[in-house]
C-alpha cells in the first residue's frame, strides 16, 4: 500500500501519541534545527523493504536532516501536535541533489519526491459526519488508533504541471501543493513559507481540523531512484 493510505495506517500507530508541549517566542511556536533526531519517530509502510535513511550531517556549527532515498521509500514524524488556527504558517529550508526523471505527481508509478514536507491533520470523530465514523471506526478497531483526517503534501516535483494543487492518485484525503518543480535549483538552498490554513482551504474547501503534526518523507520506490536531500530547519508560528 503506497502514497496517503500506507501513510494513514502507520501513522495510526505512532503519529498522535505525544501532547502538546511547545515553548512560546512571540509568534514562533517550534523551531527545529535538526541537531539530532530525538523529536522524531520512524514511518515504515507496509510491503516496502527498503527505507529511506534519515541521518543528521553536521557541517561545523551547522547541521542538516539528510534523507538518503534509493527505491526506497520510509518517513519520519514529528512527535507533537500543534494548532493551526493559532500557528498557521510553515517555514523550512530545502535542498535535493535531482528530481526523478520517471516522477509524476499525476500518476501512481511517479508518486515519488526527493522531499515532500506533511502537515497531518488529527481526526476528531464528535466532529465526523457518519460515514466517516465508520469508516475510521473500523481502522481504529484493527489498528488502535484513528488515521489521519486529512494532510497536505507540499511537494518538489520534477515537472511542471499547470495546477499548483493535486490530488494524490493514491486517495484523496491527500492534497498535493506544488512548491518546486525540476531540476533548475537542484544543489541550491531555497527557502519555502506557506499558510496552511489558506492552502487548506483552497485544497478542501473547509476548514481543516484544528490539531496537526509535521512529517518528512524522501521515497522513490516508485521510479527505481535515488536521491539525496537535505533540510535545515523547520519552523511553526504566526
Amino acid at each position: 500500500m503506497r502514497a496517503y493510505a500506507a501513510l494513514a495506517y502507520a501513522l495510526a500507530v505512532i503519529l498522535f501519541l505525544a501532547v502538546s508541549a511547545f515553548t512560546q517566542d512571540g509568534g514562533l511556536l517550534l523551531r527545529e534545527d535538526f541537531n539530532d533526531l530525538e523529536n522524531w519517530k520512524p514511518l515504515y509502510f507496509p510491503k516496502i523493504d527498503r527505507h529511506t535513511t534519515y541521518t543528521i550531517e553536521k557541517d561545523g556549527e551547522n547541521s542538516y536532516l539528510k534523507a538518503e532515498s534509493n527505491a526506497s521509500a520510509s518517513g519520519i514524524v514529528f512527535k507533537k501536535e500543534f494548532n493551526v488556527f493559532e500557528y498557521p504558517v510553515v517555514q523550512w529550508r530545502w535542498n535535493v541533489s535531482n528530481v526523478f526523471e520517471k516522477g509524476n505527481a499525476k500518476e501512481k508509478s511517479g508518486d515519488d519526491y526527493p522531499l515532500r514536507i506533511y502537515i497531518i491533520f488529527k481526526y476528531n470523530p464528535d466532529t465526523a459526519s457518519f460515514g466517516k465514523k465508520v469508516k475510521y471506526g473500523i481502522v481504529k478497531a484493527i489498528y488502535g488508533e484513528y488515521p489521519p483526517h486529512s494532510s497536505l503534501n507540499y511537494i518538489w516535483a520534477n515537472r511542471g504541471h499547470a495546477e499548483k494543487i493535486i490530488t494524490n492518485t493514491y486517495a484523496s484525503e491527500a492534497q498535493m501543493i506544488v512548491l518546486e518543480t525540476g531540476s533548475e535549483k537542484a544543489g541550491m538552498w531555497i527557502d519555502e513559507k506557506v499558510n496552511i490554513l489558506e492552502d487548506y482551504r483552497r485544497a478542501f474547501g473547509a476548514d481543516p481540523p484544528a490539531e496537526a503534526s509535521l512529517a518528512i518523507m524522501s521515497d522513490s520506490d516508485n521510479t527505481g531512484e535515488q536521491a539525496t536531500s537535505f533540510i535545515d530547519y523547520i519552523e511553526v508560528g504566526r
